[in-house]
């Protein structure tokens, strides 16, 4: 399947991308991710293999839409979703904790 990563086009077939990723140890992953060989790998590290260009020349978007045009599973990290802001109150309550019912010293 022909597709252009980078501005520059390239002739990707999914048992190619395969054997290129065979003996590749996945790194980390803290963002996009593709499902290759039963293992998960970035895409950044996967576009980095198979295109061997520098990871900051090409972005997540341009490799998984083509590694999903191919048949690969990819993922995305969901968008991060910050925890409601504690008043004031509810914050001391937290830090306090509540108190042991059964305790008898407690219910004075």
């Amino acid at each position: 399947m022909r597709c252009v990563i980078a501005r520059f086009p390239f002739d990707l077939i999914k048992s190619e991308v395969e054997e290129s990723m065979m003996n590749i140890d996945p790194e980390p992953v803290t963002g996009d991710s593709v499902l290759i060989n039963h293992r998960s790998y970035p895409v950044k590290q996967v576009g980095e293999i198979i295109t061997r260009q520098d990871r900051r020349d090409f972005t997540a978007g341009e490799v998984t839409r083509a590694l999903s045009r191919l048949g690969f599973t990819c993922r995305s990290v969901p968008a991060f979703t910050p925890a409601p802001a504690l008043s004031p109150l509810e914050a001391a309550s937290a830090m306090l904790g509540t108190p042991d019912a059964a305790d008898p010293d407690r219910l004075g």
